[in-house]
């Protein structure tokens, strides 16, 4: 990876490389075994810290960082669940890069996933023609995060069938993975000083392969809640949408206005203005920052501007639709009923568009 500039998006370890290496440098408090920083330097990177030039991440409660760490420090793994959107990914990335310096061992939960998927495959060519080897093992991201001591992100475990999440409990609680097929020291393999697990979950899944009892009393569970404060949201998705339409070639950064209008209709729609309105579709901070992209190239590829409320409205459609058709009505209503309400000339933009909307 010594070529960055064509990759949409390096993992944390490599886009702030920067940082860990300054905050290795000067890091004099004790580490945990296996560890890359002390839990003080790996909060400092997460929430930032200005007087060291380190920039800030996660948009949260730096309280709930200190209990995600202290949990990893444990024997104990840590699920992160709460709303889609609410980055409850990147902060297990940011996490895994400070704990370990490395992120990018992770199991992607699905219906498709499998246990070889977890622990362990083989290359079958190699099986074949010299039966059951360690050459032909091939290691999934829980076995080489044992073997290296690092920490391994499972995504959207509830995802996954419950054959699949039951491969995980002697995992947590013996530390070992254990391989029938090899005999001798390389039948089994334990985990080294600085293994662990960051589980995430969705509370829009719950239920779709509910954990097992089991399975739960392995994590110590952490809510990663919406972003409450609005001006911090809307200089969330400032910053984030500049981040990606410099990336995407846009010579204009996003305007203020449309976004201050953008994130006020998206926290009227996730809360409800009234019963009536609220979307039964996830309008995240995430989302927000997805139209926001969408609105500047729109302005920029097709009229060589930044992006204005009437795009807003187109790029909203295909957010507030996916769940349920009677979201586009409700998103119509709004437009309709609610926006006159409000002032400036962005609002009035956006309420002269509601005919964009499709149907």
């Amino acid at each position: 990876m010594s070529d960055q500039k064509d990759l949409q998006r390096p993992p944390a370890e490599v886009r702030f490389a920067d940082e860990l290496a300054r905050l290795r440098a000067d890091d004099t408090a004790h580490r945990p075994p296996g560890w890359a920083l002390s839990l003080e330097a790996a909060r400092r990177f997460i929430v930032g810290d200005e007087s060291r030039d380190v920039s800030r991440k996660f948009v949260g409660d730096p309280s709930l960082v200190d209990r995600c760490l202290v949990t990893l420090a444990t024997s104990r793994g840590l699920l992160l669940v709460g709303e889609p959107g609410t980055a409850k990914s990147l902060l297990s990335e940011l996490i895994a890069a400070a704990v370990s310096g490395e992120s990018t061992l992770t199991v992607q939960g699905g219906a498709a996933t499998t246990e070889d998927q977890v622990k362990y495959s083989w290359n079958y060519a190699l099986l074949v023609a010299e039966g059951p080897t360690p050459r032909s093992l091939v290691p999934a991201p829980m076995l080489r995060g044992m073997a290296e001591g690092k920490v391994v992100r499972f995504e959207e475990i509830t995802r996954c069938p419950l054959e699949v999440q039951d491969c995980m409990l002697s995992l947590l609680s013996e530390r070992v993975v254990a391989i029938p097929e090899l005999t001798g020291p390389d039948g089994m393999v334990f985990a080294r000083d600085g293994f662990n697990v960051i589980a995430t979950a969705n509370t829009r899944d719950r239920g779709v392969n509910e954990m097992s009892a089991a399975l739960k009393r392995r994590f110590n569970f952490e809510t990663v809640f919406p972003i409450a404060d609005f001006a911090t949201e809307l200089d969330l998705v400032e910053r984030e949408a500049g981040r990606l339409l410099e990336r995407s070639g846009v010579g204009a950064p996003p305007r203020r206005d449309v976004l201050e209008v953008l994130v006020r209709t998206f926290r009227d729609l996730r809360g409800g203005v009234s019963s009536t309105d609220r979307l039964s579709t996830v309008m995240s901070t995430a989302e927000a920052v997805s139209v926001a992209h969408a609105v500047g190239l729109r302005g920029w590829y097709l009229r060589g501007e930044a992006g204005s409320a009437a795009d807003v409205v187109e790029c909203l459609a295909g957010t507030a639709a996916k769940d349920s058709p009677e979201d586009l009505a409700r998103l119509r209503r709004y437009l309709e009923q609610q926006v006159p309400r409000r002032t400036g000339a962005q609002w009035r933009e956006l309420h002269l568009a509601r005919h964009l909307l499709p149907g």
